[in-house]
C-alpha cells in the first residue's frame, strides 16, 4: 500500500471515528467510490489503536477513575463512583460484543458492507440524531451515568455495528434520548468507545496475526500515528463546539451523503 493511501486512511478514521458520521461508512466507501484497493484488516485494527491511544489521552481523567474502580466493579460492587463507572462502561460493552461476534462468525458483517446500506443508514441515522438532539431534554449530567442507563446506551451502540450508523453517532443519539446535556453525552458515548474499540481490535486481531509481516507492521505502525494525531484533533474541536452548538452540523452532512450514495446505489 503506497504511503498517500496509508495517511489517507488513517486520517479519514481518526477524523470520523470520534464525530457522529460513522468512521466505518468513511472507510468502506474509500475503495467502493475511488478505485483504490481495500486497506484490509491490518489497516483497519492500526487505525483503531491510534484512535484509541487519542481518547485515553483525552479523557485520562476519566480513564484513571475507571480504573481504580475496575476491582470493585468485577466484584459487582458500586460504593465508590468509580467502581459505578467502570461497572456501567463494562455493561454498556456487552451487548455489542455479544453481536459483533455472532456477526463477524457468521459473515454477516461483510454483507452489509454496500453504498446502499451505508447511504440509507448515513440518512436514516442522522434524522434520528437531529430529532433526539432537538426533542431531548438536558436534565442529566455524566455523573449520574448507572448501569441502567448503561443498558439503554448499550442497547443503541449495538446498532452501530450496521456500516454508516456511527458508533459515537447513535450513542449520542441514545444518551440525548435518555435527557443528557450535549457534552456529557458526547463524553459518555467517548468513553464508551474504549471498551469497545479493545473488543473489536482483539477479535479482528485474531486474523491479523495470520498475515502479519515486517512491512505490514510498518505499514501499520504509519497508519497508528496519523490517525492518533487526527483523531485528538477531531475529538478536541468536536467536545470544544459542543459547548455552544448543537449535532445539527453534523446531521446535514449526513443527509447530504447519504442523498448522494442513495443516487449513486440505485442511480
Amino acid at each position: 500500500m503506497s504511503l498517500f493511501q496509508l495517511i489517507l486512511v488513517a486520517i479519514i478514521q481518526g477524523i470520523t471515528e470520534f464525530l457522529p458520521i460513522s468512521s466505518s461508512g468513511h472507510l468502506i466507501l474509500l475503495p467502493s467510490l475511488t478505485g483504490l484497493d481495500d486497506q484490509g484488516l491490518a489497516i483497519d485494527v492500526a487505525v483503531h489503536v491510534g484512535t484509541l491511544g487519542a481518547v485515553i489521552l483525552y479523557f485520562w481523567t476519566d480513564v484513571k477513575q475507571a480504573l481504580i474502580g475496575l476491582p470493585k466493579a468485577l466484584t459487582g460492587r458500586m460504593d465508590t463512583p468509580q467502581s459505578r463507572l467502570a461497572l456501567s462502561l463494562i455493561i454498556a460493552t456487552i451487548p455489542t460484543v455479544v453481536a459483533g461476534a455472532i456477526l463477524h462468525t457468521t459473515g454477516l458483517s461483510h454483507a452489509m458492507r454496500s453504498v446502499a446500506v451505508i447511504g440509507w443508514t448515513m440518512l436514516g441515522f442522522g434524522l434520528l440524531l437531529y430529532w433526539m438532539d432537538q426533542r431531548g431534554a438536558q436534565t442529566k449530567k455524566a455523573e449520574d451515568w448507572g448501569p441502567k442507563d448503561a443498558v439503554i446506551m448499550g442497547l443503541w451502540q449495538v446498532l452501530a455495528l450496521i456500516p454508516g450508523t456511527s458508533r459515537s453517532g447513535i450513542t449520542i443519539t441514545g444518551a440525548r434520548q435518555l435527557g443528557y446535556t450535549r457534552e456529557d453525552g458526547a463524553r459518555i458515548a467517548m468513553l464508551m468507545s474504549i471498551p469497545t474499540i479493545l473488543a473489536s481490535g482483539a477479535l479482528l486481531s485474531l486474523d491479523v496475526i495470520r498475515e502479519a509481516d515486517a512491512q505490514l507492521a510498518k505499514d501499520g505502525a504509519i497508519a497508528a500515528i496519523f490517525a492518533f494525531f487526527s483523531a485528538l484533533l477531531a475529538l478536541s474541536l468536536m467536545m470544544r463546539l459542543l459547548r455552544s452548538v448543537s449535532f445539527t452540523p453534523y446531521v446535514i452532512y449526513r443527509v447530504i451523503l447519504g442523498v448522494i450514495l442513495l443516487t449513486i446505489a440505485y442511480g
